[in-house]
């Protein structure tokens, strides 16, 4: 199955330069049947490798372009009187998609915002009274401009936490920009990118990561830091991982396993995950990014790292 997320790495890569390790979080999230929130400021490649990934799947997609004015019925859909039928038919929006680019997410108010909650923690839709199945497999990707940015709405927190991660795209090198603007100055080569995978690959994906072996002591080190962060007053922190987080770091922490072409778990990659699974679940004082991951470190550092023989016995 590696290969499967080595040739989907490979695509993604025909088009972005310089975003390997944010990609590689991509498909850990993938891997895992969780969502992504991509914040970085404008022009950044937010959109850009959101839709790279999105056409290396062969999967339907559906695109949001958040605004002030959106509504709650512009997400989910909406009943209609259709006078030829003489009956309210409804009418899909378009989360009913198997990739869905939620684009500058908290451009929207709170209360359509919060029209994905219930799509992104149970995978159904729910308007006037009928639940509807969106298809499997359902991946959100998010993008937001940093909450400073003018005619922002900060996400709510029970919104936030639907997240698996929160992920930053981070700066380009001079090399890595000097690549872009040769790869970028002829042709753009994200209208030629072509699916690698599709709704069954992407769902056996998310099988066998699900099955990646993870010791007991491993699971007694998730536990603990899960405790440990809602210890009051660690480092300062209000609130600590919800129990969504904790399932949620467990998930990354298979999904780099099988990136990594393992079938069981190692400490590394509950370390890897922890940053971006969990440094947007805390509540505090500090909301910056930076101050944020330092305290994530902070709670590594405070739980002892078992050692033990990892492979499946």
């Amino acid at each position: 199955m590696r290969n499967i997320l080595t040739e989907i790495r490979e695509n993604v890569a025909e088009v972005m330069v310089g975003k390997e390790k944010v990609t590689d979080l991509l498909l850990v999230c993938l891997a895992a049947g969780g969502h992504v929130l991509l914040e970085d400021i404008p022009g950044s490649g937010k959109t850009v490798l959101a839709r790279s990934l999105a056409k290396s799947l062969d999967l339907r997609f559906g695109r949001i372009q958040f605004t002030p004015d959106l509504l709650p019925g512009d997400v989910t859909g909406l009943s209609y009187y259709n006078r030829e039928k003489g009956k309210f038919v409804f009418r899909e929006g378009p989360v009913f998609a198997q990739v869905l680019l939620a684009d500058e997410i908290n451009r929207a108010t709170p209360r359509t915002q919060s029209a994905l909650l219930e799509c992104m923690g149970e995978g159904q839709v729910t308007v006037d009274g009928t639940t509807r199945e969106l298809g499997k497999p359902f991946f959100v990707i998010a993008t937001q401009n940093p909450v400073e940015t003018l005619g922002c709405f900060p996400l709510p927190e029970a919104q936030l936490d639907r997240f698996l991660m929160k992920i930053s795209m981070g700066e380009l090198s001079a090399e890595e920009e000097r690549r872009m603007i040769d790869r970028f100055i002829v042709r753009d080569p994200l209208p030629e990118l072509k699916a690698c995978a599709d709704a069954e690959a992407v769902l056996d994906i998310q099988r066998q990561c699900r099955e990646v072996f993870v010791h007991s002591d491993l699971r007694d080190y998730i536990t603990a830091l899960a405790q440990k962060s809602r210890t009051t007053g660690l480092s300062g922190l209000r609130e600590g991982i919800s129990p969504r987080g904790t399932l949620a770091l467990l998930r990354a922490a298979q999904g780099f396993a099988l990136l990594d072409g393992r079938d069981y778990a190692v400490p590394e990659d509950i370390h890897n995950a922890a940053v971006p699974v969990l440094a947007h679940r805390f509540l505090g004082e500090e909301t910056s990014g930076t101050a944020r991951a330092e305290k994530i470190r902070q709670l590594l550092r405070s739980v002892p790292v078992p050692t033990e023989d990892w492979e499946r016995r």
